[in-house]
């Protein structure tokens, strides 16, 4: 493994302990939701998307629209480890000294491209700005982050449909497949089986890819397989990953969609993906 993927690990696992350490200590839910997503964040911002720190407007900068908007604090960490987002104002979240929201909220300066509180929406945005980038010939990419207990809401699949028909092949859409939603696994209220998202993608018209959520040489590779595929279909990569991933006492259980840890579970320890077998999934 070379030398660059270790240092990506590194700093996966230093964004979890942000995460854990910042959401404890201000009392802030959706701790489990963001730790499933922090690899692929990880993948994204370090290695795969452009933009300039120093300005946060630059018109050609690829544009992230962070759909599963509850998972937002490995956003944050990133944004504010990158220099983008003020430390203190990520510090400080959930607390009154900050103005970051339980869910992201649209702030450019901050380098927040949307809000998506209400889930089952981002994905239209990013449709959206997909297509207005190909009417004006601009060079950006839009990637969308969803979680797939949101793609249970129909405006997903009429934003697919949307994308198909137009040939969006500027769109990279990112499932966090953790398999759970708010209260239960999604095969408990509306799948009957976990393959059953791969089959609907795939019969929507779409280019997908699926990967190891937790496996950051593997992300980047089918990131970068997907967006060099010389297709006219949107690409939709799955990973696969687990909810509450890092942490011990939250990991694949439902009850910590929201709720904080206590200090005896905490002593339960934390893993990471290095030690973690991909049978998991």
């Amino acid at each position: 493994m070379s030398e660059y993927i270790k240092n990506l690990e590194k700093k996966a696992d230093q964004i979890r302990e942000e995460i854990i350490s910042v959401a404890v200590k201000n009392q802030a839910g959706h701790i489990a939701p963001s730790l499933s997503c922090v690899d692929i964040l990880v993948a994204l911002y370090y290695k795969i998307m452009r933009y300039k720190k120093t300005d946060p407007y630059w018109e050609d900068r690829d544009r992230l629209i962070f759909s599963k908007g509850h998972g937002c604090y490995a956003l944050y960490a990133i944004l504010a480890n990158l220099g983008i987002l003020p430390k203190n104002k990520w510090q400080n979240f959930y607390t009154a000294k900050s103005s970051l929201c339980g869910c992201v909220e649209r702030n450019l300066n901050y380098g927040l491209e949307a809000s998506c509180g209400s889930l089952g929406h981002g994905l239209s945005m990013a449709v959206g700005i997909a297509f207005a980038a190909k009417l004006l010939n601009k060079k950006y990419r839009t990637f969308c982050l969803v979680g797939d207990g949101e793609l249970q809401e129909g405006s997903n699949w009429e934003a697919l449909q949307f994308a198909v028909k137009y040939d969006l092949s500027n769109l990279l859409i990112i499932v966090d497949k953790n398999r759970l939603q708010a209260m239960d696994f999604i095969v408990n209220v509306l799948d009957k089986k976990e393959t059953d998202l791969l089959k609907r993608l795939k019969g929507f018209g779409l280019f997908v890819n699926a990967c190891c959520g937790h496996n950051i040489k593997e992300l980047i590779d089918c990131i970068e397989k997907s967006l060099c595929a010389k297709i006219t279909k949107p690409k939709v990569i799955v990973a696969k990953t687990i909810k509450g991933f890092g942490l011990k006492c939250m990991e694949n259980i439902a009850k910590f969609h929201f709720r904080v840890p206590t200090e005896e579970e905490l002593k339960l320890g934390k893993t990471y993906a290095k030690k973690l077998s991909q049978s998991n999934h």
